[in-house]
């Protein structure tokens, strides 16, 4: 009969702080940084090489466009509505369409798409480095399979552009 009182003490708001309490330390314990610690421990995230392909991008100057994204060195990653964070621009290639032809004599010419210049379109792969976790399903970023065909969004200062994964290499 004495433990009767003891509970009538304990009112709904310490039930309420000792639930806050717990959803705290649970957070802490099943935090990103905390898991991506620990899995950088037992050697399962490792550094990958993403090549990003941007195609048909309006942009008033496109060499400009790229000359920024270098000089910053760092992009934001977005997969599937899922950010990442930052990975480093190792760098980024001109990827334009070239025109195909065959001459009467038996020749193949070949020239840059003259549209280009006057649609201002960007065209480049992206080649990015950042770490991913590795599993036996492939590289893991930001929670999601990043593989050959993934549709991504990368950002910096000056630019926000939608383009799909065509390699990932782990180093």
């Amino acid at each position: 009969m004495a433990s009767g009182p003891r509970f009538r003490s304990i009112s709904a708001i310490d039930g309420v702080a000792a639930v806050i309490g717990l959803a705290a330390l649970a957070g802490v314990l099943w935090s990103p940084k905390l898991s991506n610690t620990v899995a950088r421990a037992t050697g399962s995230v490792k550094p990958v090489q993403i090549s990003v392909d941007v195609r048909g991008v309006p942009a008033a100057d496109p060499s400009k466009l790229i000359q920024e994204a270098l000089a910053n060195g760092r992009t934001s990653i977005v997969i599937r509505n899922q950010p990442h964070g930052s990975v480093r621009l190792v760098k980024v290639d001109d990827i334009t369409r070239q025109l195909v032809t065959l001459t009467p004599e038996g020749r193949v010419v070949t020239a840059e798409d003259p549209n280009r210049l006057r649609q201002s379109t960007l065209d480049a792969r992206f080649v990015l480095e950042g770490e991913a976790t590795v599993s036996k399903s492939g590289v893991v970023m930001a929670g999601t399979n990043l593989k050959i065909g993934t549709p991504v969004e990368l950002e910096g200062p000056r630019y926000r552009v939608n383009g799909t994964v065509s390699g990932v290499e782990v180093e």
